[in-house]
């Protein structure tokens, strides 16, 4: 029986960024919408310092140096090693652009050194999420702004639970990308953490991979169903065809969507 709720070990980790190493561009092509409306909620100025929380494949880094300039600065932290190597390799022309292999929970950047935090789907997963938040505070000057973009519920998600239901695997899925899922537990994390002017809003969009091909291929590699079929991979042979035939009744073969449902938050550093 398979058990949602185990803990994320090294090889739970490791197989995850196995696979968004894997498949970042068509990761990239479906994530980055909603990406940005966080990035715009955030609207960092020229020459601010941004710290991006869980930078991953490195595609928001880029966006972000965009913003910034190049008399700003954007610092990538993530603790998965072979994501940040893509990560480094993408920016390596965009000299206000550097990564840290680090937890961003305990990393000990200056306090007061950056001017924004931002994180596109980097912050559900820590262990003390009030002690992650005390850290990006600390790390913010006073004033300074924290935006993200983090899942609403699974059931929710059409991006989550219709692969799963079509996989015949219904209602299992792992807990952790939902764990900001309800508003009032992200206000009281930020709260503790002592942030002020917490806000939140709800954020739908269709977002798609690409073809039948490609949305296929990267359901099965990441989100509820690709953790699943990664770590217990004899699934994959009953799961595929299945998704793929939910998929392709859904119309364009061409261009599949499927909704997504997130929060954009924002908040301040008193």
């Amino acid at each position: 029986m398979l058990n949602p709720r185990t803990p994320v070990g090294p090889r739970s980790r490791s197989l995850h960024a196995q696979a968004w190493v894997e498949a970042y561009p068509l990761i990239d092509r479906q994530l980055s919408p909603l990406g940005l409306e966080a990035m715009a909620a955030l609207a960092p100025s020229p020459g601010a310092t941004v710290l991006d929380i869980g930078c991953g494949a490195g595609q928001t880094l880029g966006q972000l140096a965009e913003i910034v300039g190049a008399s700003g600065q954007v610092i990538g932290v993530d603790v998965a090693q072979p994501l940040l190597a893509v990560a480094a390799q993408r920016t390596r022309s965009l000299p206000n652009v550097r990564v840290i292999e680090a937890d961003a929970q305990t990393i000990d950047l200056p306090s007061g050194s950056a001017d924004a935090v931002y994180s596109r789907f980097g912050v559900m997963g820590f262990a003390d999420p009030v002690a992650a938040f005390t850290n990006f505070r600390r790390m913010l000057r006073p004033g300074g702004k924290l935006a993200f973009v983090c899942w609403q519920a699974l059931d929710q998600n059409e991006l989550d639970h219709l692969p799963l239901t079509a996989a015949g695997i219904p209602g299992v899925a792992d807990d952790a990308p939902f764990s900001f899922a309800d508003p009032r537990v992200i206000d009281g994390v930020l709260g503790q953490a002592g942030f002020d002017g917490i806000g939140f809003r709800a954020h739908n969009a269709r977002v798609s991979s690409g073809d039948l091909d490609a949305m296929t291929a990267v359901l099965l590699k990441v989100g509820s169903l690709g953790k699943i079929v990664r770590e217990h991979p004899t699934l994959r042979a009953d799961a595929e065809p299945r998704l793929r035939a939910a998929l392709a009744k859904l119309g364009d073969h061409a261009l599949v969507s499927l909704t997504a449902s997130v929060w954009i938050v924002t908040a301040y550093a008193p």
